[in-house]
């Protein structure tokens, strides 16, 4: 009997809505050979990652066994798929494969990352095929809300797995390739061992609607409104962006688009021949002389993202276009699930100015990318695997869709991040845990999560803090009073004394009654030093404060 075993292993993606990376391995226990699905990112708040740039997988248990890695497969240019190619791929070293138009954008990610943008392979759609170890890897596609979004169809000497990709059952998509149910069924008939499978709307009812049935109403939203009509959706909806084109077009309106993202996006598309009949845009600078009852912005920053310009619109204004009274903004999107506030924030200012904000509440202007709960039955059906392992969505939509599974007739099993499940029999089984987590790009630089940056920055953000600084001589005397620095706490205490100079006060009267060996340890004394400044800060003003402490000694040449 065979020791080799088929293993799939999430390290990002199950559990949440973005960050997807997922291993599959085959071979004996801990040699086996390993492909990597996915290498994505997703984005940091305020409340949980202050200052971060973008939040990417932990990889290190992939890195240790970067010998075992054969490739990198792309399913698609979603930034949560692709968005950490660039930051990532020196800590493995193998080459990407996937189809064209993902290809060319993570090229793009590999270039503005100082990498080698030729490590990235184009591959075909089935029959093509990509060797990979003991791995035969087929890419065919499905619908989704951007182009050349795929499903994966992965060979093993244990069976065959089938990857869904992020997908709808979408017949008319707009651009793109639509959903081909005969495909499916075609796939289905080769027996397949597992599915695994988006589970991002499973907890939605109704049957997915197709990208045509936006035209209409955003058509006549274009007619009906008074002033100039921003819209945002996802930079890489190039179908959506189309649509909205379409729609300002027929409105008798100019299109200008706006955001280094959505101009990326849209020509790669172009150049890939896959974005036709366009209708012409106009630059901001052309779009200042259009009459504001003329003109559509159609801008990046549908989640709220502080930089993008919808913010910066609702700041007051970008690239010289601003918003009045009278004004229609609309979200053709959805909102991530933990941007909440952040659009929120967007919504709230650009309501103050007057603007008529309009969003999806009924499902008039925006249709998911992911396929409902519904969609999802139909797919369980055309596949027919042995077992269906849901993926890509958080804890609660990987259960309900385990348990829809279950209620088919299907092996189902929940795989968490972190969770090597072995699919090599009939039943799938979890079979070890590893330790995964997040890795922060913050600024130009990578960090852990268990670095303790971020931990200190939320300290500093809660409590505030204070620097002291205090010079001794040669004889571990102080030379003149301790002095301390204020930085996000109220600068006066309870009665009405200024903060720095009550801390400075019982710093020097604890100075004074410490006896020679506190005074000549460093350790001892700046852990008196610390303490003095917490309690007195927490009386003064009740905050817990980082502390730092700086001892100069003087030393004699």
């Amino acid at each position: 009997m065979s020791k080799d075993r088929l293993i799939y292993l999430p390290l990002g993606g199950a559990g949440e809505v973005g960050m997807n990376a997922y291993v599959f391995g085959y071979g004996p226990k801990g040699r086996e050979r390993l492909i990597l699905v996915d290498l994505g990112v997703t984005f940091p708040d305020m409340d949980g990652s202050p200052g971060v740039d973008l939040i990417l997988p932990d990889i290190t248990w992939l890195e240790k066994r970067r010998d075992q890695l054969e490739a990198i497969i792309i399913t698609h240019a979603h930034e949560d798929h692709v968005g950490a190619i660039g930051q990532l791929w020196d800590k493995l070293r193998v080459p990407v494969y996937a189809r064209d138009f993902t290809a060319r954008i993570a090229q793009h990610k590999m270039q503005d990352a100082g990498q080698e943008p030729a490590q990235v392979k184009v591959v075909g759609k089935v029959p093509d095929a990509v060797e990979l170890g003991p791995f035969r890897v087929q890419f065919f596609p499905v619908a989704h809300s951007l182009p050349e979004a795929s499903g994966l169809i992965i060979d093993t000497p244990a069976g065959r797995i089938v990857h869904s990709g992020d997908f709808k059952t979408d017949r008319t998509p707009g651009v793109g390739e639509p959903h081909d149910p005969a495909l499916l069924a075609q796939i289905g008939k080769t027996s397949v061992k597992a599915l695994l499978c988006d589970s991002t709307n499973v907890m939605n009812l109704n049957p997915g609607r197709s990208e045509m049935t936006l035209i209409e109403p955003i058509t006549q939203l274009m007619r009906d409104a008074k002033g100039m009509v921003v819209a945002t959706t996802f930079a890489s909806n190039v179908a959506r962006l189309k649509t909205l084109a379409v729609a300002a077009q027929e409105a008798g309106r100019s299109v200008c688009l706006m955001g280094r993202a959505m101009l990326r996006m849209t020509q790669t598309a172009t150049e890939a021949g896959i974005l036709k009949d366009m209708p012409p845009t106009i630059s901001p600078e052309a779009a200042k002389d259009v009459p504001r009852e003329n003109l559509l912005l159609i801008v990046t920053g549908s989640q709220g993202e502080r930089r993008a310009a919808s913010a910066q619109l609702a700041r007051g204004n970008y690239m010289g276009m601003s918003m009045k009274e009278g004004d229609t903004f609309l979200f053709s999107s959805m909102t991530i699930p933990g941007n909440e506030r952040d659009v929120g924030r967007v919504v709230n200012a650009l309501s103050e100015m007057g603007v008529d904000v309009l969003d999806n509440s009924e499902r008039r202007y925006h249709v998911s990318g992911h396929a409902n709960r519904p969609d999802l039955e139909e797919m369980h059906k055309l596949i027919a695997p042995q077992m269906v392992i849901p993926m890509h969505g958080e804890h609660r939509m990987l259960r309900e869709h385990a348990k829809l599974a279950i209620a088919a007739g299907y092996r189902s099993l929940v795989v968490p991040n972190g969770s090597i499940c072995d699919l090599t029999g009939d039943v799938p089984v979890l079979v070890d845990e590893i330790e995964t987590g997040r890795t922060y790009l913050d600024g130009s630089r990578l960090i852990g999560a268990m670095d303790g940056i971020i931990r200190d920055r939320i300290r500093m953000a809660l409590g505030g803090h204070v620097f002291v600084t205090l010079i001794l001589d040669e004889e571990n005397e102080a030379l003149g009073a301790p002095w301390a620095e204020i930085a996000g706490l109220k600068p006066e205490g309870r009665g009405g004394e200024m903060l720095n100079e009550i801390i400075e006060a019982e710093l020097e009267d604890f100075i004074s009654r410490a006896g020679h060996k506190v005074m000549a340890n460093d350790d001892k004394l700046n852990d008196g030093m610390r303490r003095i400044v917490r309690q007195v800060v927490m009386e003064e003003i009740g905050k817990r404060p980082e502390v730092t402490i700086v001892v100069s000694r003087l030393v004699n040449d």
